[in-house]
């Protein structure tokens, strides 16, 4: 019997032999391990004394007189806790109440810095801090302009003036004048009273973008702060020193104040803070093990650090360039979709979209034919059906380039809103120094953020809509010519049965997220904040929209992939094949059951990293250079009449030659113009000089 025993982070292999001893000698042979691999038997002149030993999972005590066999199992873990052991950042005290869970440290420091300026931060910018992909410094432009700001700010209170949150109370409390020497103290009690925050706590990934952002903020220099304050917010960023912030508690009013309350809280040295090196621990400890030192507040400067729409913002656009990346990719996804559902690109024709001239729906017909059957990229799938008798496809085919459209074009609306917030001043009061003016107004407030991201939800959950639908058509027998829920054996398989329930459950979850939060409104401050945004709820929901709109196009991608399988050995386009092949990289293909949520989420984590986009890019762009955008695509339903244009001389044609395609096994013979009324025969070379083939393989009319 072997137990793994942890001593301050240092684990240990006991050997138990039959597990007949007690759990005191086991603490005892640990430390004594312990002391040896240290090479200091002693701390602070005192010899070391066990304490406790619990249980690492839960942090139950186990009784010193217990036999080990009958409290643990073999390989089972503990932790010795010692009565020398002091507060710290990874254990609050000796008695605990539990030892947290360990995970492997993957976070490297980063050593490239991005400037802050307060006026050029993107969205893309804020998200790679988020992911500690860069440092912060603030450029000298700034430094001085905060330099300025605290000048006239230092100004007011030499002449005791009143001005409000900087010789007043706040809301309610703005007539109220404070004394000189209580003013530090009221900027203090303003951040502790403000700390009224609830839920789980963000992520450090996203405390690193609030922070990044406030920083941003703070360097527009409109704020009045120190620039000490600031450069050591700057160094806390820099050691990955990330206090807790809980994720409810803003109603986007005076901008997002409990959870900046909570951020500048731990930059006070007190509450809870995190970081790489130490994990969570008391604030004052983390940043004394990165040699820092907590920030103490002059007049104004509590305001400074909590006014402000910082929480939206900083969520939206995390939330907007995910929609982003979804989206490219959604479009992707699609095109493989239509593929082994032997659709058309007929509908994608240039002439279609220029007479509905919308920007988001010609860039996706645009991707559509890029990435379908052209002399450019040929697909054997789609020569092997060219001569159908189907009319159209249906809707969430058809349609992709007007609904996956004007997704994009709101993401780019939101981006535009959200990178205008991001690097906007919010704060309240307002410093002038170029006025010599500070006033008060109402810049904090957060409907412009709220407003764009409820739309964001409602859009970019209408990829997940269509692509649900899709899913229903690859799994449903009748609607695809495919095997039913894409796998062999069914009955004693059932294949993507429940991965389109998932999908099916994310779909109807959005439609509830997809309810804007913005549209409510509760006076809050005794009256004084009488309209607020409830911007924090719809910024949250965006992020969960996306989210679940991420899961619902890895589910289609790994249908798609697998229906693949049963046309092979027909190959699609250059690119969807490296599509497929970068889903088989993470996902084999299902030639029977297994548990499907471990190539769901794997399939996920390539669409958030945008492996997908970046397997077809290339294809793409080399498609649209070479393409002469004025020629239209093939239509089989659709008379050509010759001379009637200027494109078209000759008269009225039903057909022109087609191309050699590469041998395709069981090509179906083209039917007789007496047998079938169908003008399936009928075509005109597209865009790239090839016929189309017809359309897919349900016969869906539509209007």
């Amino acid at each position: 019997m072997k137990i793994s025993v942890r001593v301050r982070g240092e684990w240990f292999h006991i050997p138990c032999k039959d597990g007949n001893e007690k759990v005191q000698w086991l603490g005892e042979q640990a430390l004594k391990r312990y002391l040896r691999h240290e090479g200091k038997p002693l701390q602070s002149g005192k010899k070391e004394v066990i304490s406790d030993v619990r249980k690492t999972r839960g942090g139950a005590i186990l009784d010193p007189l217990d036999l080990i066999k009958e409290v643990l199992d073999d390989n089972d873990f503990v932790s010795v806790v010692l009565e020398s052991d002091w507060p710290n950042p990874v254990m609050a005290s000796a008695e605990i109440k539990y030892v947290p869970e360990q995970e492997p440290k993957t976070f490297v420091h980063p050593q490239e810095h991005i400037t802050i300026d307060g006026c050029s931060l993107s969205t893309d910018d804020l998200l790679q801090l988020g992911r500690g992909r860069y440092k912060i410094k603030i450029s000298q432009e700034s430094q001085q302009k905060v330099l300025d700001a605290r000048s006239l700010v230092e100004k007011i209170l030499q002449e005791n003036k009143v001005v409000y949150g900087i010789t007043t109370g706040f809301g309610k409390f703005a007539r109220t004048v404070i004394e000189p020497e209580k003013l530090k103290l009221l900027q203090e009690n303003l951040i502790r009273s403000h700390c009224a925050g609830v839920g789980h706590p963000l992520s450090p990934e996203k405390v690193r973008m609030l922070l990044a952002l406030r920083i941003n903020v703070l360097a527009k220099g409109y704020s009045g702060i120190k620039l000490k304050t600031l450069l050591q917010l700057v160094d806390a960023f820099n050691a990955s020193c990330l206090p807790w912030v809980p994720e409810q508690g803003t109603v986007g009013a005076s901008g997002d104040l409990a959870p900046l309350a909570h951020l500048a809280l731990g930059m006070m040295g007190e509450g809870k803070m995190w970081s790489t090196e130490t994990g969570w621990g008391e604030a004052k400890y983390v940043l004394e093990a990165h040699n820092l030192t907590p920030i103490s507040l002059d007049a104004k400067e509590g305001l400074a650090l909590i006014n402000g729409t910082q929480l939206i913002t900083s969520l939206g656009a995390e939330a907007v360039e995910r929609a982003s990346i979804i989206g490219r990719q959604a479009d992707v996804v699609a095109a493989l979709t239509l593929e082994v559902l032997k659709g058309t690109s007929r509908a994608f024709d240039s002439d279609v979209q220029n007479i509905r001239p919308h920007k988001g729906q010609a860039l996706v017909a645009r991707r559509l034919r890029a990435l379908l059957h052209s002399t450019t990229y040929r697909s054997q799938i789609a020569g092997n059906h060219r001569f159908c008798n189907r009319v159209q496809d249906a809707y969430t085919l058809r349609c992709c380039p007007q609904v996956h459209g004007i997704v994009h074009d709101t993401i780019d609306f939101v981006r535009t809103v959200i990178s205008i917030e991001m690097n906007s001043a919010t704060d309240n009061p307002i410093v002038f120094a170029d006025r010599n003016e500070i006033i008060s107004a109402g810049n904090f407030h957060g409907e412009y953020p709220a407003k764009v991201l409820d739309y964001l939800a409602i859009a970019v959950h209408e990829l997940a809509s269509m692509s649900e639908r899709r899913i229903e058509r690859l799994v449903n027998p009748a609607l695809s010519e495919l095997p039913a829920f894409l796998t062999n054996d069914g009955g004693l398989n059932s294949g993507f049965m429940m991965a389109h329930c998932t999908a099916a459950s994310l779909v109807s979850e959005n439609k509830v997220l997809c309810h804007p939060a913005s549209v409510d409104s509760l006076s809050t401050s005794a009256g004084t904040e009488d309209h607020v945004s409830m911007g924090g709820f719809a910024a949250r929901k965006a992020i969960q929209v996306v989210r679940n709109v991420e899961r619902v196009i890895a589910i289609e991608l790994l249908a798609a992939c697998q229906a693949i399988e049963f046309l092979r050995p027909l190959k699609t386009t250059d690119p969807l094949e490296k599509v497929y092949e970068a889903v088989r990289s993470v996902a084999k293909d299902w030639d029977k059951d297994r548990v499907m949520y471990l190539d769901i989420d794997a399939v996920t984590k390539l669409l958030k990293e945008d492996k997908i986009w970046f397997a077809v890019k290339n294809y793409i762009d080399d498609y649209n250079s070479l393409q002469h955008l004025d020629i239209p695509v093939f239509s089989p339903t659709a008379y050509v009449f010759r001379g009637s244009t200027s494109k078209d001389k000759a008269p009225f044609s039903h057909a022109v030659p087609t191309p050699s395609v590469p041998a395709l096994p069981a090509k179906p013979q083209p039917p007789s113009p007496a047998a079938s009324p169908l003008p399936a025969k009928r075509s005109r070379r597209n865009r790239d000089g090839d016929v189309q083939p017809g359309g897919q393989n349900n016969s869906s009319a539509g209007r």
